[in-house]
């Protein structure tokens, strides 16, 4: 016997229609300079339709790839929805990435048209020679600035003259909707499709209580750029529900997101922790009206432990732990307590809200270690995380690495985990960036969140040197605050750590440095690291 209901497609055109319906008064906010420029879901939806006619103008057609370039603004929340909802596929290209990584990209998805921001025109023109298959450039402004790009248009030129009104057509919810490339920590980065459906019943993990619970009453304010998974899914969502959205365009410093959440009243906001660590440092020296926030995520990298309990206890606000990847749409894990768990001491709370979570409704998980088997849920087994779901990929896009990615169905995260009895997921490291020490792997994202609550640290990260009798010992490397860039010493971290850790995880030597270096999506790049202390000795080989 079967189901008898109705053959409803999962697209995102029912979203855009809702939004128009039912959201046209809420408001569309984007930092522009000093200035904020301010839109409706009305006019959204209004001009999505005059974009859409445009692109066709312009020789889109189904199944073609539209890019952009550009930061978090209400234009690009219009393409977010205009270019899928006309059957094309969306394309937010990372404009961190090295230049010939963003040739390939570009190049591999075959992108027909390529919008940018104005203030990022100066990249694109020297990129314009290697993008063999761009027809048209689109400034996303009021005119056409003198550049070198050609055929060039302005997108407020292209809509003024558009009609408005656009007959959607009846889409197939496995049709592809938007796509991202990783960010090719090794050998080039890898294409993966989103279909329409795994971003609608995204959109609804992203609303469930326990996962971000956004709801019309929010107002979300996407940190985490649009090139980064679609800014973590958060400006569909949004407008799936009608939650009020800011964007902070290219205004990213502590001060700015601070005086946005104060001026805009946000309710939640999402971000990498290295933007959060900075507005916290000039929390501790200047006051900000940040009440109404009741959530800030964290993802993309592991928060500091300390940095949890900082913004809760200093200034009474919650930070939520979340993970996922590209490959993930991309939630994967919310670290949320449960009603049983609220009443445990602050340390066990805290230790647990550090963790990656548990999975979100619509994400199966296991570990597997060494040797294929799956690891026991005991909190204490390491083995590689490995998902499966509606919103997960099961092959990347037009790339012969695919096979590698997958076992027996579930998706090779290549993240070394724990899992413990209640589900919680805690990373350990990357595979690539576990030590492994005389037998024993060493989790570096544990000796690194151990070393940042030391008061005098900034940022530390931890990586695997070479030594002739353990294969690998730990080398930190610390930033320290401003302040304390005198007075730090190798023995106070390592006495920080001495309690916490057994002798043999503890780091055989520490060196300061000015920054961590980072990727394009604001994680710690440890290959950099890696590749500075290639050849360092530690003091235990030395007889230092």
């Amino acid at each position: 016997m079967q189901g008898q209901m109705m053959d409803y497609q999962l697209t995102l055109t029912p979203m855009l229609e809702r939004a128009r319906r039912l959201f046209y008064k809420k408001e569309i906010a984007t930092k522009a300079g000093p200035a904020m420029e301010r839109r409706t879901y009305g006019e959204m939806a209004e001009r999505a339709g005059r974009l859409a006619n445009t692109l066709e103008k312009l020789g889109v057609r189904r199944g073609d790839r539209v890019a952009t370039f550009a930061w978090n603004n209400a234009r690009h929340l219009e393409l977010y929805f205009a270019v899928p909802c006309m059957g094309a596929v969306l394309h937010p290209i990372n404009l961190r990435l090295p230049g010939e990584q963003i040739a390939y990209i570009v190049n591999h998805a075959d992108d027909k048209v390529l919008f940018v921001d104005p203030t990022l025109l100066p990249a694109v023109e020297k990129l314009a020679p290697h993008l063999k298959a761009v027809k048209h450039f689109v400034v996303m402004g009021d005119k056409i600035p003198e550049t070198t790009l050609n055929p060039i248009h302005a997108y407020e030129e292209l809509l003024k003259d558009a009609a408005s009104d656009y007959a959607w057509p009846r889409l197939h919810e496995n049709d592809a909707a938007a796509m991202c490339y990783t960010s090719g920590t090794t050998g080039n980065p890898k294409g993966v499709a989103y279909s329409h459906r795994a971003i609608y019943l995204h959109s609804f993990g992203l609303s469930m209580a326990d996962s971000f619970g956004i709801c019309e009453r929010d107002t979300v304010m996407p940190v985490v750029p649009m090139f980064h998974v679609l800014a973590w899914g958060t400006p569909f969502v949004s407008t799936m529900v009608g939650a009020k959205i800011v964007f902070p365009g290219p205004h990213l410093q502590p001060r700015d997101l601070a005086e946005l959440i104060q001026n805009e009243r946000v309710t939640l906001t999402a971000g990498v922790p290295t933007l959060w660590m900075g507005m916290l440092a000039l929390m501790e020296k200047e006051r900000f009206d940040l009440s109404s926030l009741r959530e800030m995520i964290v993802g993309g990298a592991a928060a500091p432990q300390s940095m949890i309990e900082t913004y809760e206890k200093k200034h009474g606000l919650k930070v939520t732990h979340a993970w996922g990847m590209t490959e993930m749409t991309p939630l994967g894990t919310v670290s949320k307590l449960k009603s049983y768990q609220i009443d445990l001491p602050e340390a066990e709370r805290f230790a647990i809200r550090a963790k990656q979570g548990t999975p979100a409704m619509g994400v199966e998980i296991r570990a597997v270690d060494e040797n294929g088997g799956e690891a026991p849920w005991d909190g204490k087994t390491f083995g590689e995380l490995q998902v499966r779901g509606p919103w997960i990929i099961s092959s990347y896009y037009n790339d012969d690495r695919s096979p590698q990615s997958f076992m027996d169905g579930w998706f090779r995260t290549g993240d070394v985990v724990t899992i413990d009895p209640e589900g919680y997921v805690q990373i350990v490291d990357r595979t690539k960036d576990v030590i492994k020490s005389g037998g024993e792997w060493i989790s570096s994202q544990d000796l690194e969140n151990a070393i940042m609550a030391h008061p005098k640290v900034l940022e530390a990260a931890v990586i695997a040197v070479a030594h002739p009798k353990w294969q690998e010992r730990p080398l930190a490397c610390v930033v320290p605050k401003p302040d304390f860039k005198d007075s730090i010493t190798k023995e106070e971290i390592i006495e920080h750590l001495r309690g916490r850790f057994d002798k043999m995880y503890l780091p055989d030597d520490v060196v300061f440095i000015e920054a961590v270096p980072k990727t394009s999506v604001g994680k710690f790049d440890k290959k950099v690291l890696r590749q500075s202390y290639r050849e360092y000795v530690l003091p235990s080989v030395s007889g230092g």
